[in-house]
């Protein structure tokens, strides 16, 4: 299984799709919180906060992980090299396994470099940094931050998870990544939708939907159902990728 991680990853960094995923999320949170002179623009804010990142993110991501995850088993499908992957002392959920850990480390990787954000506004918090309008930015919520981090990032792996399985559907990457694009939306705001219609049991319908669980843990409170939960929909749709790979079998 490392061997096909290995390989994985080596076929992100040889072609442009790791570098084009990593920058592409940099730029554009870069320039929405630092640049373009709108409501998220954390200097225009006055508050040492990181807040606008983990709002503008999940919909950054939402298109990102799908881009990911889109060739990585359609792909093989398409090009037969599947068929070699299953003569190798590798069970199927070990295929789907190494594949998705491939996609998860790019996403990791993506997502250190704003690291810097944290130690940029903390610094401007402690040296006394202002606003154009001389408005003192307060002290970041370290712990608040720390969870929110945690929370983009398991949004990010069940991203991955439904974008592995969308992959597993299709031999065509293009359907694979607008399959995955609206798996992804459903997953994120559609239950929160659906909930509106149901009344008393809007809650339960809304707890089912990813936005519930990532505002819970961004909160900076690790509350164990928040991460059951992300758990157990990244295992659900990690299992679907793998019985549809084992599906071969019962043609």
């Amino acid at each position: 299984m490392l061997s096909l991680l290995k390989k994985e990853l080596s076929s992100f960094f040889s072609s442009l799709t790791g570098y084009i995923v990593i920058f592409v999320f940099l730029l554009i949170n870069g320039l929405i919180l630092w640049v373009f002179r709108e409501n998220l623009n954390i200097i225009d804010s006055g508050f040492a906060y990181l807040d606008p990142l983990f709002e503008i993110s999940p919909w950054v991501f939402l298109f990102l992980v799908p881009a990911i995850t889109m060739r990585m088993i359609s792909e093989e499908k398409k090009q037969g090299t599947i068929d070699v992957l299953y003569t190798q002392p590798l069970t199927d959920f070990q295929i789907v396994l190494a594949k998705y850990l491939a996609g998860l480390i790019l996403i990791l990787i993506s997502i250190l470099p704003t690291l810097i954000y944290v130690y940029s506004v903390s610094n401007l918090s402690i040296t006394g940094g202002t606003t154009e309008t001389g408005a003192e930015l307060a002290g970041l919520d370290f712990g608040e931050t720390v969870g929110a981090y945690t929370g983009l990032f398991f949004l990010a792996a069940v991203y991955c998870a439904i974008g592995l399985w969308a992959s597993s559907l299709t031999e065509n990457q293009i359907v694979a990544f607008l399959l995955a694009v609206g798996l992804c939306f459903f997953m994120y705001l559609g239950f929160d939708a659906l909930s509106g219609f149901l009344g008393k049991y809007g809650l339960i319908i809304s707890n089912a939907g990813i936005d519930a669980h990532y505002r819970s843990i961004s909160r900076g409170v690790i509350d164990t159902r928040d991460i059951i939960y992300f758990l157990s929909a990244i295992t659900l749709f990690l299992i679907l990728a793998k019985y549809k790979l084992q599906s071969r079998n019962w043609k």
